[in-house]
């Protein structure tokens, strides 16, 4: 086209008007949950956080749940970056994420009682601006509207009630209310508040809210809060264009839980895969470095939904008790089956790995014979691609590569060469099929049982 000068191989460039522009100086590095969440994000991102200058979250609310383990103590995030733990870094919660005052103050003091890991938080914690707040009695409507859809349809979502769903229809219905609100004018707030209780008391008739005690409470946090509050969109701009940082964004749910691409409806409410990282920090697509897909070496699910490879057998409840699979934040029983690695590619569709975390390797130590799910059908047709009809996959059947187990314990493995034979083909396996590299391999709950392949 007459008139635009194509870029030069150089850190700067012509632009249309003359002069120059400086390209991107900092990049982010994502690390997102590749099949229904609780793939162990939370280790992997406290590795990466150990030498990182901010860590960030950009969506969901205190519905996600990260365990880390550090000099043997166990820590439990929801709100908080799993990075908090590092005194050195800042963390960041941006403006896509949902934020339950009363849960974020919680999660911290027990946090706190816990270990020396979490002191001085406040110190190095900022909060967009611009986030939506979760109130209490969003969390009440959630209850009330899983109880519903478990009377009308005899289903129901799965949801943790945690008010996730109803602060983000607030949200996009444009009567929620956000951080840069409750630390602005105080009354114009408890007027918008009043408004918004008022909305919910109409729809849902038993639904009861004490307006003057959630009000009162929510101004002790905004004290508290007020001093952790930035302007997230010019702190995240600062970053990517100063000087060199390191910057790590942590995703919370994973992609078959995201709004859009999940197995929707069974799904939460944000986007939890790459497109999220832009929208939920305000960063540009530019400023996106590597992405991380997290992978458990098998699949799980917590609630209800379609879960094509699921073993309601010997198999998946030993994959159950061996792995402690119960959500970290709800508690409940997680549903366990073999890898998944149509679902995995689909994720990989949709976020574009650079490469693979593959965790709890350990946990198929026992196991024979190990399979590997490659390929859907439905009525004996192949399926050329992940269906997005919920009805489709529960009628799916499943084609399973069948491989060699290894029978001995891996826990105590340092390096890839060290691995059993047999384990080592497991892992080139799923970096075939994906054409995606393994980067990490976990065999444990410590720092030091990440496995770092290059």
């Amino acid at each position: 086209v007459k008139g635009w000068c194509a870029p030069r191989q150089s850190t700067s460039f012509p632009s249309l008007c003359g002069g120059s522009k400086v390209l991107p100086t900092n990049k982010v590095t994502v690390v997102l949950g590749a099949q229904w969440g609780d793939e162990g994000k939370g280790k992997v991102v406290d590795l990466l956080a150990m030498d990182a200058d901010i860590v960030c979250r950009c969506q969901g609310g205190n519905n996600a749940g990260h365990t880390v383990v550090v000099d043997s103590v166990e820590y439990d995030f929801h709100l908080l970056p799993s990075g908090v733990l590092n005194k050195k870094a800042t963390s960041f919660i941006g403006n896509g994420v949902v934020i339950h005052l009363p849960g974020l103050f919680e999660e911290a003091e027990k946090n706190l009682q816990k270990g020396k890991g979490l002191q001085g938080w406040e110190e190095r914690l900022k909060i967009s601006d611009r986030a939506h707040i979760v109130f209490n009695f969003h969390q009440a409507v959630d209850g009330i509207q899983e109880q519903q859809r478990q009377q009308q349809e005899g289903k129901n979502l799965g949801t943790t009630k945690k008010g996730i769903g109803p602060a983000y229809s607030s949200k996009a219905a444009r009567n929620g209310l956000r951080v840069c609100d409750l630390v602005g004018d105080i009354t114009v707030f408890e007027d918008k508040f009043r408004l918004l209780a008022e909305h919910f008391q109409r729809m849902y008739q038993n639904l009861n809210i004490n307006i003057e005690n959630e009000l009162e409470q929510l101004k002790g946090f905004a004290e508290r809060l007020r001093p952790l509050v930035t302007d997230g969109v010019y702190f995240m701009h600062k970053a990517l264009n100063g000087p060199s940082k390191k910057i790590l964004v942590e995703g919370a749910n994973a992609a078959l839980l995201d709004i859009d691409f999940g197995t929707y409806p069974f799904v939460t409410s944000s986007n939890c895969t790459v497109g999220g990282v832009c929208t939920g920090l305000g960063v540009p697509p530019s400023h996106v470095g590597r992405v991380y897909g997290v992978v458990k070496a098998y699949t799980t699910r917590v609630g209800v939904g379609a879960f094509p490879t699921e073993l309601n057998n010997e198999t998946g409840d030993l994959l159950q008790s061996r792995g402690r699979e119960f959500g970290v934040t709800t508690g409940r029983r997680r549903r366990c089956g073999w890898l998944d690695l149509i679902l995995v590619r689909y994720a990989h569709m949709v976020n574009g790995f650079s490469a693979i975390a593959l965790t709890k390797l350990d946990i198929l130590d026992t196991l024979p014979e190990i399979k590997v799910g490659v390929a859907y059908k439905v009525n004996g047709k192949p399926l050329p691609s992940f269906p997005a009809n919920m009805d489709v996959l529960t009628r799916v059947t499943v084609e399973y590569e069948t491989l060699p187990g290894w029978c001995c314990s891996t826990e105590a493995v340092r390096s890839f060469e060290e691995l059993p034979p047999q384990a080592q083909s497991y892992i080139r396996f799923i970096e075939d099929f994906l054409q995606v590299p393994v980067k990490w391999v976990g065999v444990g709950k410590s720092r030091e049982s990440m496995i770092k392949l290059f």
